[in-house]
């Protein structure tokens, strides 16, 4: 039994002055401590964490798009606002590229959501951006599916191209501010 107390009576020493020893961190650790701590009051964070540098605009994320094909994809940084997100999960989210185009986004594995009231938030998403293309025969099909006129079909006639993301992480600006 006393030896049991002398190691747990060691333990308890050697935790302590580790624990002091971590109190007293350079000024520099301690700032980046403080911009760390601002950032996640500014943001909502979802899924992976990543920093906001090196971060592309939305129009910048459009060249990108425009410069891609089916089955390319890049890895991206990249802030926009949310158009429409999810409104039973928060499973996807539409960010706007300019006034008329948008990019579909979904999160990794299903991982996490962002809130149902997002829309018109700041956000910055970090993961792969693709593009998909659905083709005229596919598009026709759901067409007819959904009950469309065979002329309404007929005028179905160039694939639908679609700016696709995939987020590994997600940064939205909290609406407190």
């Amino acid at each position: 039994m006393k030896k049991i107390l002398i190691v747990l009576s060691a333990i308890t020493i050697i935790a302590c002055k580790n624990s002091e020893n971590s109190e007293k961190k350079p000024a520099e650790e301690q700032t980046n401590q403080e911009l760390a701590q601002n950032e996640s009051e500014e943001y909502l964070k979802r899924g992976e964490e990543f920093s906001t540098e090196n971060v592309l605009s939305a129009e910048e994320m459009k060249a990108e798009f425009d410069a891609m094909k089916p089955g390319d994809t890049i890895s991206v940084k990249f802030k926009s606002e949310v158009e429409k997100v999810c409104k039973k999960k928060g499973c996807w989210m539409t960010l706007k590229l300019d006034d008329s185009l948008t990019s579909f986004v979904k999160f990794k594995d299903y991982a996490f959501f962002v809130p149902l009231n997002a829309e018109n938030s700041e956000t910055i998403v970090k993961g792969k951006a693709y593009i998909t293309e659905t083709p005229v025969e596919e598009l026709r099909h759901f067409a007819k599916d959904a009950g469309k006129s065979e002329a309404e079909i007929a005028a179905i006639t160039t694939p639908k191209r679609e700016y696709a993301f995939m987020a590994n992480g997600v940064l939205m600006k909290n609406k407190n501010e």
